[in-house]
């Protein structure tokens, strides 16, 4: 039994040493292992400049043109800050000064002479004054009617002055959002469709697209946020600027009033003697 045990032992020892050779042999004669694919897209083409000026330059057509609005409405949104800013801080500030001295003056030649330059509360004292002179001897009530009709003129055409420009920043503030929009779902078709001729869902491959397209969004929001602040600013400031033409308006029909029953005092005083 044992010489059988130690001969099956020597032939498994045996068929174990030509199995070991036989794999090299094997593997030489299968032929070489078959090629890994290569990547659809080259890494080289993959866009690295991914700063804003860099998407900007490797975006759509017409996402840059999406954007280039954007940014001009942005332009417009400060340049109409600066200009109707001061506008307004100077026309508030005349008017203040204005209504101040009209509450110290006891007739409308001292206020014509107190108010001065062309502000708007100067206008409003001279339309007072140019209608009790073509009026004459007119009634009172009468004269009284058409110089608040001046009035409401004058300020009428005051308000709308000095409203001109603020509707551009209503405008930009409620389109800037959806423009960038437009941009960003534009920009995310062209991504989709360079995904399927590329064939890839590689993040390199896709993040570059969609980044570019959410930088109008990003854009619009930008061109969006300061405008609104800046009309809410602008409106309360010319409600303010409204008040103050009222308050002259009311001060200088008084004045008016005031010389006209002087006026009529006097015609009767002379009229007794």
């Amino acid at each position: 039994m044992s010489c059988r045990t130690r001969e099956l032992g020597r032939a498994l020892k045996a068929a174990a040493i030509v199995v070991l050779a036989a794999g090299p042999a094997a593997a030489q004669s299968a032929g070489p292992a078959a090629p890994v694919a290569a990547p659809l897209v080259s890494i080289a083409t993959i866009p690295h400049d991914l700063t804003a000026w860099g998407m900007f330059l490797s975006a759509d057509a017409m996402v840059k043109a999406v954007m280039l609005g954007l940014v001009l409405a942005s332009v417009v949104t400060w340049t109409v800050l600066l200009a109707k800013g001061w506008e307004l801080w100077s026309a508030r500030r005349k008017a203040r000064t204005a209504l101040a001295q009209l509450a110290g003056v006891r007739s409308l030649a001292e206020a014509a002479r107190g108010a001065g330059g062309t502000d708007d509360v100067a206008r409003i004292v001279a339309a007072a004054r140019t209608e009790i002179e073509v009026s004459g001897d007119s009634p009172a009530d009468g004269i009284k009617e058409r110089i608040a009709s001046r009035l409401d003129q004058v300020a009428a055409a005051a308000r709308r002055r000095i409203a001109r420009g603020i509707g551009t920043l209503a405008t930009i503030a409620a389109t800037a959002p959806f423009v960038g929009l437009f941009g960003t779902v534009w920009g995310i078709m062209n991504s989709f469709i360079g995904i399927s001729k590329a064939q890839t869902t590689n993040l390199a491959v896709v993040a570059p697209g969609i980044a570019e397209a959410l930088l109008a969004t990003a854009m619009g929001l930008v061109a969006a946020i300061p405008a609104v602040v800046i009309y809410n600013s602008f409106s309360r400031w010319t409600a303010g600027y409204r008040a103050q033409l009222a308050d002259a308006s009311a001060e200088v029909l008084r004045l008016a009033s005031r010389d006209l029953d002087r006026q009529r005092h006097s015609l009767r005083v002379v009229a007794a003697e």
